[in-house]
């Protein structure tokens, strides 16, 4: 009988831990794979550490390691949620692989995203071994969809692994990373709020039949030429008030339901940076990085106020709410961020800034000298994932705002 007794204490563990073990997500570099409504992959790579018996993830594109760390398993269901953009993954962990969906809430509606991935493959586009059959390093003039969108494409490639990004007057597309295999280029990103996979045909000195696919279905066409003098309109140029107007007036509420006005005393005599964004936007999250851990530690004491106007994807004001707290929690944003409209709605950054002449995207950032006047609109933000055009931005920005400080 004690035999017996050992012998089914010995099963028993084994069991259990055999079941147990197949609940925990295995530490290392995973594959995953985002499928659109056509049937392209999306793949992007994650990595999988646990600290004190806490799992967090780092997805990876290209040099950046976005951390994540709301992750809940209930045995073999795996649910985490994003820190930002709103969006979820809703997982099944069987034979040592993650299935299920990606779900990013659009304020009213989802859209959904068959997901897969796979442990131990830290591999994107193609398993190691194939040998590009060009080099594209270098600066690209590019052209998007058939509004001819106008972007400039700043790629590096080691081997056939291929990082960059693309950009444009609204914004860049932050941390691209793929492959150049068989004359074919693919770049790829996932962050919770992008979903993107590029491909192209290497042609020489252009690159054609590209293709584009931003989330569940979208889909553009985009080509490109290499040209090392490519650039972009001023983003000073894009955006400017009506004629007659010199000034800026808004009174919204903030995430705590407090009335904000632009006349209220913390803003008389300093230069304002009023920010237009969106807790959905990724530019705007680049943005904001920049703004609460460099600038306004920078120039708060000297006289620089910040004031956020968020435009979400719901009219719910509660949602809002929630989404934007999440937001400033996040970045742990010490200046006041505004819930002012409905972004989905056509127009609404007009209607509730009549005295703008027109808008062009997420993010715009207005700066106001101390007079209370505008000194100048820029329109979009080019990140961290830019390189050069980061730094050259966040210099020109400054000694702008040094030029504004130092008026009388």
């Amino acid at each position: 009988m004690k035999n017996k007794a050992c012998l089914f204490i010995a099963v028993f563990t084994l069991l259990f831990t055999s079941s147990f073990a197949q609940t925990k997500l295995s530490t290392g570099v995973w594959r995953g794979v985002l499928k659109t409504a056509s049937g392209v992959d999306v793949p992007f790579n994650f990595e999988v550490t646990n600290v004190s018996g806490k799992t967090h993830i780092a997805i990876i594109n290209g040099d950046e390691r976005f951390k994540v760390d709301n992750i809940t398993q209930k045995k073999d269901s795996v649910f985490i949620i994003m820190p930002l953009f709103d969006s979820e993954f809703r997982l099944k962990l069987a034979g040592g692989e993650l299935t299920g969906r990606w779900i990013k809430h659009l304020g009213d509606k989802d859209d959904v995203m068959n997901f897969k991935a796979t442990p131990n493959t830290p591999w994107r586009f193609f398993k190691p071994g194939g040998k590009p059959g060009i080099n594209v390093s270098g600066r690209w003039a590019g052209m998007f969809g058939d509004k001819k969108i106008q972007t400039v494409g700043e790629f590096k490639q080691t081997g056939d692994r291929l990082t960059g990004t693309f950009l444009s007057n609204s914004g860049d597309y932050r941390y691209l990373e793929g492959t150049v295999r068989d004359n074919e280029l693919y770049l790829s990103c996932f962050d919770g709020g992008h979903a993107f996979t590029f491909t192209a045909r290497v042609d020489g000195g252009k690159l054609t039949a590209g293709k584009f696919y931003a989330g569940l279905s979208s889909i553009d066409n985009w080509s490109a030429v290499k040209n090392p003098n490519a650039k972009l309109p001023d983003s000073y140029s894009l955006t400017s008030l009506k004629p007659g107007y010199k000034k800026l007036a808004f009174s919204f509420r903030d995430t705590k339901g407090k009335t904000v006005s632009l006349t209220d005393a913390r803003f008389k005599n300093k230069v304002v940076i009023v920010q237009i964004m969106g807790s959905w936007c990724p530019n705007c999250m680049d943005e904001t990085n920049y703004f609460v851990n460099t600038y306004y530690k920078k120039y708060h004491a000297k006289g620089v106020e910040i004031v956020g106007l968020a435009y979400e994807r719901t009219t719910d004001f509660k949602k809002s709410q929630r989404t934007l707290a999440q937001l400033k929690a996040r970045f742990n944003m010490p200046y006041p961020v505004l819930i002012t409209g409905y972004t989905n709605a056509a127009g609404e950054q007009i209607k509730s800034l009549p005295m703008l002449a027109e808008f062009k995207g997420f993010p715009t950032t207005i700066i106001i000298n101390k007079k209370g006047e505008v000194a100048k609109i820029h329109t979009g933000f080019s990140g961290p994932g830019t390189g050069n055009y980061y730094i050259e931005f966040t210099k020109e920005f400054e000694g702008l705002t040094d030029n504004l400080l130092a008026e009388k």
